[in-house]
């Protein structure tokens, strides 16, 4: 009985020692007194993308700013031919670097702590694409952690989850009306 209860102890002591806490990185706001608090959440138009969940698995994206929503908006699809191509055009330079430090660290040239170091630089540089990712009340769970999978994929760093507007749900109506067909 107590050689079962020392295999035990034991045992319970190695599974707990071996498994590590994960955690995730959160990028907080900016502490600077001198930004205005309308400025704090702006994003520079031309590395602004959008995009919108809605049901039946259909996605939407725009580029810029809302207001030139109208021109740019495109229905596309999930997966490597849609929301993933979509996203690597946009952040081609960050994912050569990223796959290029993957190989260095591949080939034991950086350690694991400075390839994680250096991809977070990546990831937040000042030419990299923030993602704007909006969702309907009727799209699916499924699809909003799509979306956050292809963020990771695509090397994307600069994302967040906003709340859906009635002006996009708006825009996202006038874009069935006019009879707007998927582009892959």
């Amino acid at each position: 009985m107590v050689d079962m209860n020392m295999l035990l102890i034991t045992f319970f002591m190695l599974c707990t020692s071996l498994s590590k806490p994960q955690t995730m990185e959160i990028s907080m706001p900016s502490n600077d007194k001198n930004i205005h608090d309308q400025d704090r959440s702006k994003v520079k138009a031309s590395q602004a993308i959008t995009i919108l969940l809605a049901e039946n698995d259909r996605v939407f994206y725009f580029t810029g700013l809302p207001t030139d929503a109208k021109k740019t908006m495109q229905e596309t699809t999930y997966g490597a031919d849609g929301v993933r191509k979509m996203l690597q055009e946009h952040n081609i330079d960050a994912m050569q670097k990223a796959q290029s430090l993957k190989t260095q660290r591949d080939l034991l040239k950086v350690s694991s702590d400075e390839y994680t170091k250096k991809l977070d630089e990546i990831k937040g540089g000042k030419e990299t694409p923030t993602v704007i990712i909006k969702a309907l009340d009727t799209a699916s769970y499924k699809n909003l952690i799509d979306a956050l999978d292809e963020m990771q994929i695509c090397n994307v760093g600069k994302y967040v989850i906003d709340k859906m507007d009635p002006e996009t749900k708006a825009l996202i109506k006038d874009f069935e009306a006019k009879g707007g067909t998927a582009k892959n």
